[in-house]
């Protein structure tokens, strides 16, 4: 059995964020991450304005990441649309460029990263791996994602009884396309589900959909769901028919939206989606992960294992109000009224709205 100090699981936004902390307060500790390169992982690639405040003090450059900025949000649901400034300039950048940026920060730092590294179960402080070896630490940082751990998972309950999957696929960019989203992004809404768009710093379109396993299965399969919202939606359809016919698509199933961990225990820190799940359509997803892999190393820097439990019971009131929110604008969304109410949706309520789903800072 190997001991470390400190060990986090998982090499994302939060593990990398958590890794920087810990690294920098001089605290001996081990990242491990299943994949052998970094990947791309299904996410809408949104960095809000707090995010990037977050990023700011992690001393990443947003302009390393993707130089342009997106001002603008466009909503549609059926024949109609609205849309709004931001309140503040955002950034749309590809997760693989981000997570890669991020943990070379990490390395540069001193940070020991093994790559490659499956965790199947987690007892206590104690993790299990593939090969049966298993690492014991004083204190556990789970940041493994929308993925979850035998010996961690979160709640079935918090799934529904019509649970959400997460679909994303990159659609070829045009010219009529980057200059539609030039400093935008795009939020269409459909029964059981929403699409998000966005330019990303690679020159590609990224489409990512959240959708009830119901509406999925009356499409039967994720191209014939693609198929039918264009056909559904004019201004979705326009895009989605540069989708090239083999693209690859990628899912993950039983996303529980509104889920929070409120409770801690000893020596272990929930992080980003396993701290708390934010409705993608807020675009604070990222946000979350990074914040709370910041929050959870400082906590740790300065109380020790020991304060996981308090940091925990802390991070989720900071989630309360932002995922609680996106939790009932989804609602509305998702169903038949989202049609009838965007002409009611006036520029300075969705910047109220965007402003009151993200993060906050204490």
């Amino acid at each position: 059995m190997r001991r470390t100090p400190a060990l986090i699981v998982g090499g994302g936004l939060a593990g990398a964020a958590t890794a920087i902390g810990l690294a920098r307060a001089g605290r001996p500790h081990l990242l491990i991450e299943r994949s052998r390169e970094t990947g791309d992982a299904i996410c809408g690639g949104f960095l809000s304005w707090r995010t990037l405040e977050t990023l700011a003090g992690l001393e990443i450059d947003p302009d390393t990441l993707n130089p342009q900025r997106v001002t603008r949000a466009r909503i549609f649901a059926g024949n109609r649309r609205a849309e709004a400034a931001l309140p503040h300039p955002a950034v749309s950048v590809s997760r693989h460029r981000l997570d890669t940026v991020l943990l070379a920060e990490a390395k540069r730092l001193g940070t020991p990263i093994e790559r490659g590294v499956t965790v199947r179960e987690i007892d206590g402080t104690t993790v299990r791996l593939a090969d049966g070896a298993t690492i014991a630490t004083d204190a556990l940082f789970l940041a493994s994602g929308k993925h979850d751990v035998r010996g961690m998972a979160r709640p079935e309950e918090a799934r529904g009884d019509d649970p959400t999957l997460g679909i994303r696929v990159r659609v070829t960019p045009s010219p009529a396309l980057a200059q539609s989203l030039a400093g935008s992004i795009e939020l269409h809404l459909f029964d059981r589900g929403y699409a998000g768009l966005a330019m990303q710093e690679d020159g590609t379109a990224n489409l990512c959909m959240a959708v009830h396993r119901s509406r999925l299965q009356a499409a039967g399969s994720p191209t014939q769901l693609l198929e039918a919202l264009g056909r559904e939606m004019p201004a979705l359809g326009e895009w989605v028919a540069l989708i090239p016919p083999n693209a690859s698509i990628d899912a993950i199933a039983n996303v529980p939206y509104g889920w929070r961990q409120r409770t801690g225990v000893d020596a272990v820190f929930r992080l980003g989606d396993q701290a708390g799940v934010i409705p993608s359509l807020a675009g604070e997803g990222m946000g979350i992960a990074l914040a709370s892999g910041v929050a959870a190393s400082a906590a740790y820097a300065k109380g020790g294992s020991e304060a996981g439990v308090i940091w925990q019971a802390d991070f989720a009131r900071r989630l309360a109000r932002p995922i609680g929110i996106a939790s009932i604008v989804r609602h509305i969304a998702e169903s038949e009224r989202a049609t009838w109410l965007l002409p009611l949706l006036r520029p300075s309520l969705i910047q109220v709205i965007a402003n009151a789903t993200r993060m906050s800072q204490s």
